[in-house]
């Protein structure tokens, strides 16, 4: 079948037409528009048709936000998106929505060994339920339950859960972010906003000066993150610092998270950090993060742990959702 899918983020939304053929997912007419730019998902959506000249009967949109009741308010972006809405003023047949990253979850069988990097081998037999963490703009994460034949995938919330540290540095963390935004989730520490915060509590704390980079960015609301994580790949001190307190928090946050759906069949991230900073997350301190449950460690050293690597993942799982939605 062919269908319209999205993945509608807090900084890009990303179009395609794909064609489903059990796991398997064919991305054609791919293109990416810039999130803040437009007043509503319609108004991109209409700009892709025109663009392309293609149409579509049948569109599946995985959005960064909850989504009650095919509605959801993104968490990132100033629009409402009304899935009944969409279908009547574009003319679709059916117009499904779901959170970005259960619509990840959904694109993980479609997934082959190359599009993957290992952090963790885990156990030899790998099976069970699985989850997603994907630290991008914000923090999201999915469950995968597996029923003893197929997984069924399901949206969370967690990375809006109550961020927890473990030691005085941590704790000096947590006591900056909560006189700066008030109560502090893992999303505040765990994603591209994260990086700057870690990163600016950690300069504050040294009383550090800023590399060129990261004090323009700073400056004119910039990408911060990315900065950050350029400085530390030239030396910066406080740079590296930040990046690899961030990689331990990335660890720790995915073992959570990965005790809590009992995750015997693997974690996967997702979400664009990782990608681009596998080599920090292939160090010891993410491994560390992840494995230091105390009396669980033994369990999370079976779980195996791997990066997302092919973007388009979002895109295939709407894709898969929408054909398991018609049948």
């Amino acid at each position: 079948m062919r269908v319209l899918v999205g993945d509608i983020g807090g900084t890009k939304t990303a179009l395609g037409l794909a064609e489903v053929n059990g796991n398997s997912v064919k991305l054609d007419m791919h293109r990416q528009y810039p999130s803040r730019k437009s007043v509503s998902l319609s108004e991109i959506v209409t700009t892709f048709f025109d663009e392309t000249g293609c149409q579509c009967e049948v569109a599946a949109f995985a959005v960064a936000g909850p989504v009650v009741s095919g509605r959801s308010k993104t968490t990132n972006l100033p629009w409402q998106i009304d899935a009944a809405a969409m279908q009547k003023s574009l003319g679709f047949d059916r117009v499904g929505l779901l959170n970005d990253l259960e619509a990840v979850a959904w694109g993980v069988p479609a997934l082959t060994a190359n599009e993957l990097a290992v952090l963790q081998q885990g156990a030899s037999v790998a099976v069970g339920n699985a989850c997603v963490v994907a630290a991008g703009t914000g923090l999201g994460e999915a469950g995968l339950y597996w029923d003893g034949a197929n997984y069924r995938p399901f949206a969370t919330e967690g990375g809006h859960t109550d961020f927890a540290p473990t030691d005085d540095r941590e704790f000096a963390l947590l006591n900056y972010l909560q006189k700066k935004v008030g109560r502090v989730s893992w999303e505040r520490v765990v994603s591209g906003m994260g990086i700057g915060n870690i990163y600016e509590f950690l300069a504050q704390w040294h009383k550090a000066v800023h590399p060129p980079a990261v004090a323009e960015a700073l400056r004119s609301d910039g990408d911060i993150a990315a900065a950050v994580a350029e400085a530390a790949g030239n030396g910066h001190a406080i740079s590296q610092e930040a990046m690899e307190l961030f990689a331990v928090l990335y660890g720790r946050e995915a073992g959570n998270t990965a005790l809590k759906h009992m995750a015997l069949g693997g974690v996967y991230l997702a979400g664009g950090i990782a990608p681009k900073n596998l080599a920090l997350l292939q160090g010891a301190g993410f491994a560390e993060g992840f494995r230091d449950k105390g009396r669980m460690r033994g369990l999370m050293e079976q779980i195996p742990v791997c990066v997302i690597l092919d973007p388009h993942t979002p895109l295939y799982g709407a894709a898969r959702y929408m054909a398991s939605e018609i049948g």
